[in-house]
């Protein structure tokens, strides 16, 4: 009888293959050159993207700690030399690229890497004109950072010897190539920083190279050294065609160590000629003065008023003269301004007297009584003439009046009065009324027209 077969569970075969691509040689660490591809960068944390060529590609895994050694910032599409080495995620059953070390591929990679530090900084205006220091006149103490064995101290000190010998000149020695060129130069920058106001200017540089040998000079470390210095500094790095991080950062720029030389000190020199050109004009200048002074004295010793000292009063005391007369006449108007003000014042009171009021209230009083007295008589009056006048008409409209001329007034029973033999049935009783009385009556016959 056959054996039956064994399944194996997922995770035991996401296992196995696992234990496969760790125990292969080739696997254990790989060189991959490809183009960034889905990158997206996750601040503080690991990094997951794909590396891939014209018909391939594979996830890559970055984790942090390989991440933020890397001099550079990786960009979508940017080409890469990459190594570390394949294994399986279980979780998902896929392999994937784990990356431990990745730079720029091919010569450009040291550009690339410039060009974004340079962004960086610039963007925090560490190049900014506004940051640039004067450098002194007349230095005292120059400290010089570059090698000991080189020629540029030799042409730094010849210079600065020629032009301006009181000058003193310390060199603190620093590596200018290698990997740990910038460490020194940062130190010896630091040294000299630390000496405080010891030194009036700084001048930093190397002779020529590739970008390569002039590479620690583009050091972020250097370069936030240079800027946080707190005398003036000169950067001579490279040839004048060569431009490096330092040069931008530094107050200076010199093409040469001997360029970097005169800028920091003067000549002599044309010092020295100034300083008689100056003398002269100085001269000049003092007499002319004492010239000036002399002609000013001589006119005054010739003044009117050295020889008649009186003289200086005349004009004082005819200003006060006529100072004196503005007073009196301002006195008088002020004077006569406040009379009239004094004047109108009582006038007021006069017309606001009590007396005054009362006598105004009585006479009102008296006149309104007396329109009050003459409109009570002429509204009696009419309405006198008015009740003549409805007296009158309510004797001509009396029914008395027509009794008296032997008319009877005919009423029922009820008082209500009859004007038609209609409102009358036989038998009925009626009142009749005279002039002088009234008599009861009964209806006996009734004849109509």
């Amino acid at each position: 009888m056959a054996d039956s077969p064994v399944y194996l569970s997922v995770t035991d075969l996401n296992y196995y293959i696992s234990q496969k691509f760790k125990n292969d040689p080739y696997l254990h660490k790989v060189f991959l050159q490809g183009e960034l591809s889905n990158f997206r960068f996750r601040m503080n944390s690991h990094q997951y993207f794909s590396l891939k060529d014209e018909k391939s590609k594979i996830n890559v895994v970055m984790f942090r700690s390989f991440f933020e050694k890397l001099k550079f910032k990786p960009e979508e599409g940017m080409k890469v030399y990459v190594s570390g080495y394949v294994g399986v995620y279980g979780p998902q059953g896929s392999y994937q690229f784990y990356a431990q070390t990745m730079e720029p591929a091919g010569l450009g990679a040291l550009y690339e890497q410039l060009r974004q530090l340079q962004a960086k900084l610039a963007k925090e205006g560490l190049f900014d004109q506004s940051h640039k220091k004067k450098l002194p006149l007349f230095p005292d103490k120059i400290a010089v950072v570059t090698s000991a064995s080189g020629a540029v101290i030799h042409d730094i000190m010849v210079t600065a010897n020629r032009r301006f010998p009181h000058a003193e000149i310390d060199l603190y020695p620093a590596k200018v190539q290698g990997d740990d060129a910038s460490e020194t130069i940062v130190n010896a920058l630091r040294q000299i920083q630390a000496q405080g106001d010891k030194y009036d200017v700084v001048i930093i540089g190397r002779g020529g190279g590739s970008l390569e040998d002039l590479w620690p000079f583009n050091e972020e470390a250097v370069v936030r050294q240079i800027y946080a210095m707190t005398m003036p500094v000169i950067s001579s790095v490279g040839h004048e065609t060569d431009t490096t991080l330092s040069d931008l950062v530094a107050d200076a720029r010199a093409a040469t160590p001997t360029a970097a030389a005169e800028y920091a000190t003067p000549n002599l020199a044309d010092v020295l000629t100034s300083i008689n050109q100056l003398r002269g004009k100085l001269y000049a200048a003092m007499q002319a003065i004492i010239r000036n002074k002399s002609e000013q004295l001589d006119r005054l010793k010739n003044s009117v008023v050295l020889r008649e000292p009186a003289r200086i009063y005349d004009e004082p005391l005819q200003k006060v003269d006529m100072l004196t007369q503005r007073l009196f006449q301002a006195q008088r108007n002020l004077l006569s301004q406040k009379r009239s003000e004094l004047n109108l014042i009582k006038q007021r009171i006069m017309g606001a007297s009590p007396d005054k009021q009362l006598k105004q209230i009585e006479q009102k009083f008296n006149f309104l009584e007396q329109n009050m007295n003459q409109a009570i008589n002429n509204y009696l009056k009419t309405q006198r003439n008015r009740f003549v006048s409805l007296e009158q008409k309510l004797d001509d409209n009396s029914p008395l009046k027509t009794i008296s001329r032997g008319y009877v007034y005919t009423s029922n029973s009820d008082g209500k009065t009859i004007t038609s033999v209609k409102q009358l049935q036989v038998d009925e009783e009626i009142n009749l009324q005279f002039k002088d009385g009234q008599v009861s009556a009964k209806v006996t016959d009734i004849r109509r027209k």
